[in-house]
């Protein structure tokens, strides 16, 4: 089973609301090949919510507690990310997942960048919460920007 972000699938989950929708992961749902999650739901956040960015480092140092997750509005929400990323993780083993694809730049999807804590717009190479414990734990990560290198 692959496991991808819901997002990628088509459901209107992102923190503003929308998807982003990647057509070869909505077939790969469609023919049951795919189930999605959402590390953010899981860990308890709504639709729509405050933009989230991890500041001090990467999701691995969130892990570590030595960075955090803040919201826009100055709330640490490293909690709830954390909390979102145990339960994917939970959920990867569940359904031995051979593969998980997830959003690129997002605070706990990002497989190769994330967004760099100043909410600037600006990059950084590194791993969101939820990618970092999956890697951790042996699972293959990639992105929907690597998604033509797999299939």
């Amino acid at each position: 089973m692959i496991l991808v972000s819901s997002c990628l699938a088509g459901m209107k989950v992102r923190y503003n609301g929308t998807d982003s929708l990647d057509v070869h992961i909505q077939k790969l749902v469609e023919e049951k090949k795919a189930m999605t999650i959402c590390p953010e739901l899981l860990g308890g956040f709504m639709t729509p919510r405050e933009p989230a960015e991890i500041v001090g480092g990467t999701g691995e140092d969130v892990l570590r507690g030595t960075a955090k997750v803040i919201e826009l509005s100055g709330k640490d929400v490293s909690d709830m990310y954390i909390r979102g990323a145990h339960e994917a993780l939970h959920i990867a083993r569940e359904v031995n997942a051979s593969l998980i694809i997830l959003k690129e730049n997002s605070p706990s999807c990002g497989s190769a960048a994330i967004y760099n804590g100043t909410f600037e717009n600006r990059k950084i190479a590194g791993n969101g919460v939820t990618s970092a414990l999956l890697k951790r734990e042996g699972f293959k990560v990639i992105s929907e920007e690597q998604i033509s290198e797999i299939f």
